[in-house]
This record gives C-alpha cells, structure tokens and sequence, in this order.
C-alpha cells in the first residue's frame, strides 16, 4: 500500500469514528429536567421552608419573598399577582413555583454538565440565594443539605 493510501484509510477511519462518538451521545442542552423531578423539587423546596410566621414578609408554604411574587406570576400565567393573591391560592402559588423550578433545574442541568444532584444543589442554592454556587459553608449549604434530602426522599417514593 502507498503512504497516500494508508493516510486515505486513516483519515477515513478517524472520521467514522469521530461521527459515531458524536451521533451516539446527544448534546448537553438535550437533558431536560422531568416532571418527577420537578415535583419533587417543588416538594422538596416547600419542606425545607422555614414555618409559615404571621407578619414575617414571605408569602407562601414556599416562603417567597413579596418582590419575586409579580414577576414570576406575569412570567408563568401571564398575569401579575401581588403577594397576597399568591398566598391566598396554595394551587396557584403551587403551579407558579413548579413554572419557575422547572426552567431553574433545566438551567441547572446544562450547567452542572447533567449531573442531578449538582442540578439539585445548584437549584436550591439559588432557590435561597439568588445564586447558583453561593452556598458552600453555613446556614445555605445547611439548608441545600435539607432540600438534597427532601428531594432524595420525594424521588425515592415516587419510583416504586
């Protein structure tokens, strides 16, 4: 065989198996959170809450604060609530909060390179802190601690 020849053969081989390493994994941005998932993520997030306090500022069994409540709301349905409709309508505030944590854990997802529970800590770390990687040491990396385990539980009932 030449030396053009056997470069032909390589060049070929080398790109078969560049194309099947590429076809057989899909890319990072098709992992998507599930609705289990997200379920128990919500859940988990709701249980991890600090107690329901009459006059504390947070709304909700969630505990959101009042500022995040016209946003979301107008980002998920379409139409502004104020704190108080929020906290009036556990099924609503619930279907708002599952909106919000959703397109959260998918963000997460991509950027933990599809790791779950990265994804998980990552979300529950912004959940309390309005940051992603925030929660190392303390009270946050206490309460992500919480949220991990609710979830852990959530997932562990919901798959028999």
């Amino acid at each position: 065989m030449s030396a053009k020849l056997i470069g032909k053969v390589r060049y070929l081989l080398l790109s078969g198996l560049i194309a099947s390493i590429g076809l057989g994994t899909p890319p990072v941005s098709a992992q998507q959170a599930s609705d289990a998932q997200v379920t128990a993520l919500v859940e988990a997030l709701r249980q991890a809450a600090p107690p329901q306090r009459p006059n504390d500022g947070m709304y909700s069994p969630w505990q959101l604060l009042p500022g995040n409540i016209p946003r979301w709301s107008k980002f998920c349905t379409k139409k502004e609530l104020t704190p108080q409709q929020f906290d009036a309508d556990e099924g609503k505030a619930r279907s708002i909060v599952t909106c919000i944590v959703r397109d959260l854990l998918k963000d997460e997802y991509k950027a933990s390179g599809n790791n779950e529970l990265t994804a998980i800590r990552r979300s529950a770390c912004w959940w309390m802190t309005g940051k992603s990687t925030a929660c190392q040491s303390g009270d946050t990396a206490t309460y992500v601690q919480k949220v991990v385990g609710f979830y852990q539980k959530e997932r562990s009932k919901n798959s028999r």
